[in-house]
């Protein structure tokens, strides 16, 4: 019974600051994660257009956005210009494969993706996927073999890009169990392993959860799960951060339900992928997150050709 630590890097001050606490209490615990990193600019300052979003207030004054992002990061891409993650912080990232993690792509420029690629057509996500795919390369000397999408958003010609890039696996969205994604009826032969698990920042400030207790809360849910592998999506600017503490006590106490700790390619490993069950992949809410993402959606009952049992 596996339970996978997806480590999302959002910003220059999560891989500056957030990225090494986390190693050094990966390390305590000698337990491997699949990091996945911002590889551009950080443009976090323009988050600010999300302000008209249903939600998107409550949220922010749920969990603290400017005690745990700070003053400098909320004004990149706006008053300051936002540094590029990728070219500055590159030694910090080689270290963290060279600790044993994996390692893997968000996204190229956050905010950008985050709130545009919904509606953007396909020369426009290329450019994005691409860039970031290159800059993976440059920094690592080897093309990304995994990637987990800003925000869980993405779009069919992003989805099919998966498949294109030559990607194992990917973690874009939110579910229950690992699947083969359809797309408006379309195959994409990229698996995705979805976060099963809420996020901290979405249980925070809801139903007298606080950052004092928060472990406690996932821990009640993890334990009262079915006995199956789980994803985990934490933040290199939360649980890296103010939330280190927090992160502490809930390694501990999944260990001590019986969980392993690992990477999602530790899932990923353990499947057979030509009977992965295939299922619609579409947009959805998540309760305590703002806007819609990607989730996954009825099992895809169309009858398998043999053609395509061999392409998987």
């Amino acid at each position: 019974m596996k339970l996978a630590l997806k480590i999302d890097v959002d910003t220059y001050r999560g891989t500056l600051e957030g990225v090494p606490r986390l190693l050094e209490l990966l390390r305590r615990f000698d337990i491997s994660a699949t990091f996945l990193f911002s590889l551009g600019p950080d443009h976090t300052g323009r988050a600010i257009r999300r302000v008209f979003r249903r939600g998107f207030m409550k949220k922010v004054s749920r969990t603290s956005v400017l005690s745990h992002y700070g003053l400098r990061t909320l004004l990149y891409g706006t008053l300051l210009p936002g540094p590029d993650i990728g070219l500055s912080c590159a030694d910090i990232l080689r270290s963290v494969r060279d600790a044993g993690h994996e390692v893997g792509i968000h996204c190229w420029d956050h905010i950008k993706w985050q709130d545009g690629v919904e509606r953007a057509g396909a020369a426009w996500t290329e450019d994005q996927m691409g860039r970031a795919a290159a800059r993976f390369a440059e920094i690592f000397g080897t093309a990304a073999k995994t990637q987990g999408a800003a925000g869980w958003q993405m779009n069919p010609h992003a989805l099919r890009l998966t498949q294109r890039l030559g990607l194992d696996y990917a973690s874009d969205c939110r579910g229950s169990r690992p699947f083969v994604p359809v797309v408006n009826g379309e195959l994409i032969l990229c698996p995705q392993l979805p976060t099963t698990l809420p996020t901290l920042d979405e249980l925070i400030g809801r139903d007298g959860v606080a950052a004092e207790n928060v472990d406690h809360c996932l821990l009640r849910l993890t334990e009262a799960l079915p006995r199956q592998d789980q994803v985990y999506t934490l933040h290199a600017e939360l649980e890296g951060m103010k939330l280190l503490p927090v992160l502490e006590r809930l390694l501990e106490g999944w260990r001590e339900q019986g969980y392993t700790l690992c990477p999602t390619r530790d899932i990923f490993s353990g499947l057979t992928l030509a009977e992965l069950p295939r299922h619609e992949l579409i947009r959805g809410e998540v309760s305590g997150r703002a806007g819609t993402l990607m989730i996954q959606g009825e099992e895809f009952l169309a009858p398998r050709h043999s053609e395509d049992s061999a392409a998987i």
